[in-house]
């Protein structure tokens, strides 16, 4: 049965190769052997629909792979219109005549004026040559370049994915399969562009030819006048001309469009209405610009008002288009959260192999069992997906699903979280109770259980859910159990982010941002710096709570300093410097000032002098009197502007910043140390005060 099979689609193949291999022949044939007038007209209508049906077939063509032999058939059909052309100046400057096609063209360009047809011939070539051709051309060189200097970073990635289990090996090898088609068709275009300027060069030419040549053997040999010739062989001339570049302009078009495709994966048509007429605010200003242009004087009023209108209907659609789209996915968002309601940690379930630790856990007593029920709005798994959703906006970190799991050797009340398997936080919670944030200098009216806000340490009293009412009457601040867990849970993050943030995390989001932004992760990755190292540098930002939202400066921070620096320590000093706008933002006030904390020159200059390197980063190695007084120092200075209320920074110089922020990271984890490379020059800087050295 499957020999049966493949004998016809073997026969298939054969008559193929035979039918192109003579029309190849066919096509040099006619350089040599003189056609009939009629054989030329029908030969000259099978290369205009041939010309159609290739700038169709870019229009509906999704990929280029789609079309890879487009370069092969420039080349032939470009023979195809040479040897037309020669064909028909045979026929012109042997008869006169060169059939009812070119006629019928001359004749309805020119009509009674030559020098018309003329001109719009010129036009078509400037256009096809100058324009089309010419861009297209360009188009072909830098993508053929890009796509070859791309060519290692996908192969890489695409083995990673392989390694990885993301794709199989059929689904590799498909993949380096296009890749290389991919490769080869830009490679052909860039030579293959340039048959279609040659046939426009060759094209002018021989309308030249035609024309004087024409003119001479019927003028001379023939007898006939020279206006009588001009008239004759001007017409013929332009029709012939006319006949050859229209089907030329249409491939020039078709090559364009072929090689600007920008890797979409729809054809021209499902991409080109979506993105130009999809959104209503354009619309709706397209039809007020014409609306004004309507009403200046001496335009044409109705024809701007039909598109004015126009443009405000196709508004109105994107509108409802755009509320629709909205509508379903606030549905889609709720169906989802029921789900996740449903089938709670089923993902993380089946993810998790024997003895393997959760990233992030919480862990609850008996009596806490309540706000992981799924069936009710309010629980904890609802919040969990906005903190997910909350730390890639704020830090551009992805965090995996947070389990929750009850344990019996747990108080009642009692909760942990856990990072890594390891107990970072602990607390407990009152469900029928809720914690009122106790008020310095005031007394509370109110009787309950003593206890400390879990997620900044500050005094709270746990008071009954009656009291609630009447404790905001008063100007209290009052947190329901559930917000307390939450807000304790995102600040343990928070500060355990760096830990978070894994190989595997780093991966994820490099190949989220790979379509946009490949060229300089492939450039940083594997030949500047090994995964590792980037992550290393991602994690020292999250140390310092530097979002590491911004990742292609970040990225392309790496690929400057990279080549030459290999110390993760300075190659962070340099991204921080780079993000200085984010790195500095948090620390201004309402007027954009940045209020800092100078430490003596003498000072800077002995922690300079004494700074040492190790694997867990640079510090300063000093004289335990000289660390008790830089503590104090800095100890009295930050508590009086807290005092105050005034948000600050330490600043130091670029040289000190690592070792003196890992020497206070532990008795001052709250304090920012910036160095003055890190504050841009618009920021208004007020000193409040200085660090003395030591007498």
């Amino acid at each position: 049965m499957a020999t049966q099979t493949q004998q016809p689609s073997k026969k298939k193949t054969t008559m193929m190769d035979m039918s192109v291999s003579i029309f190849v022949v066919l096509i040099m044939a006619m350089i040599v052997i003189p056609l009939p007038a009629t054989i030329l007209d029908f030969l000259l209508i099978i290369n205009i629909a041939l010309s159609f049906t290739i700038l169709l077939l870019t229009l509906f063509t999704k990929s280029v792979l789609e079309f890879s032999s487009f370069p092969t058939i420039l080349l032939i059909t470009t023979m195809f219109r040479l040897g037309l052309n020669i064909s028909s100046t045979r026929l012109i400057l042997t008869k006169g005549d060169a059939g009812q096609v070119i006629d019928t063209f001359a004749n309805l360009v020119a009509g009674n004026n030559v020098v018309v047809g003329a001109v719009i011939f010129l036009i078509i070539f400037i256009i096809q040559m100058i324009v089309v051709t010419s861009g297209s051309s360009r188009v072909s060189e830098v993508s053929a370049r890009f796509t070859l200097d791309a060519m290692p970073g996908k192969q890489m990635s695409i083995d990673s994915d392989l390694a990885s289990g993301l794709i199989t090996e059929d689904q590799a090898k498909k993949r380096r399969n296009d890749l290389e088609r991919e490769t080869q068709f830009y490679g052909a275009m860039d030579g293959a562009s340039k048959f279609v300027k040659g046939d426009a060069t060759a094209s002018i030419i021989i309308t030249a030819v035609n024309l004087i040549g024409g003119i001479l053997i019927f003028s001379l040999q023939n007898g006939m006048g020279i206006m009588e010739a001009l008239e004759r062989f001007g017409k013929l001339t332009i029709g012939d001309g006319l006949v050859s570049q229209i089907p030329s302009l249409l491939i020039s078009i078709a090559s364009g469009i072929l090689v600007t495709r920008s890797g979409n994966s729809k054809s021209f048509g499902s991409s080109l209405i979506p993105e130009l007429f999809s959104t209503a605010k354009v619309m709706f200003l397209l039809s007020g610009i014409m609306l004004v242009f309507a009403l200046v004087p001496g335009f044409p009023f109705f024809l701007f008002l039909i598109v004015a209108v126009g443009a405000g209907t196709a508004g109105y659609l994107a509108l409802q288009t755009e509320k629709k789209s909205f509508e379903q996915a606030v549905a889609e968002e709720q169906a989802q959260l029921s789900a996740n309601r449903v089938e709670r940690d089923r993902n993380t379930n089946d993810a998790i192999v024997p003895h393997q630790i959760d990233p992030i856990s919480i862990e609850i007593g008996y009596g806490l069992i309540s706000i992981a029920d799924d069936s009710k709005d309010e629980n904890i798994m609802n919040h969990v997906l906005i903190i997910r959703k909350q730390f890639a906006q704020e830090l551009g970190i992805l965090l995996g699903p947070i389990r929750i799991r009850d344990n019996l050797q747990l108080g009642s009340n009692e909760y942990v979280i856990k990072i890594k398997g390891n107990i970072q936080a602990k607390s407990e919670l009152y469900m029928d109770k809720e914690l009122l944030l106790m008020p310095e200098g005031e007394e509370v009216p109110f009787k309950g259980i003593a206890a400390k806000e879990p997620s900044f340490g500050l005094d709270a009293l746990w008071i009954e859910s009656n009291d609630k009412e009447l404790a905001d009457l008063h100007g209290f601040t009052v947190v329901d159990p559930l917000t307390v867990l939450v807000t304790h849970l995102k600040e343990t993050i928070r500060q355990n982010s760096s830990e978070l943030l894994g190989r595997q995390e780093v991966k994820q989001l490099l190949e989220g941002l790979k379509d946009r932004y490949n060229v300089v992760i492939d450039e940083l990755i594997p030949d500047v710096l090994r995964l590792g190292e980037v992550q290393k540098v991602l994690q020292n930002l999250l140390r310092e709570q530097i979002p590491i939202t911004d990742m292609v400066s970040i990225l392309e921070t790496l690929a400057d300093y990279g080549t030459t620096v290999k110390e993760t320590e300075l190659l962070t000093e340099y991204v921080r410097q780079a993000l200085r706008q984010t790195v500095v933002q948090p620390f201004l006030d309402e007027d954009r000032v940045l209020h800092v904390v100078t430490v003596h020159p003498d000072l800077e200059e002995l922690i300079g002098q004494s700074i040492q390197k190790s694997s867990a980063g640079s510090i300063p190695v000093l004289q335990g009197d000289i660390i008790n007084h830089l503590f104090d120092s800095v100890k009295r200075l930050t508590f009086a502007l807290e005092t105050q209320g005034i948000p600050h920074v330490l600043l130091v110089s670029p040289k000190n910043r690592p070792a003196l922020r890992n020497l206070l990271a532990y008795n001052f984890p709250e304090l920012a140390v910036l160095s003055l490379n890190e504050v841009p020059n618009e920021i208004a800087i007020t000193a409040e005060g200085m660090v003395e050295n030591v007498n």
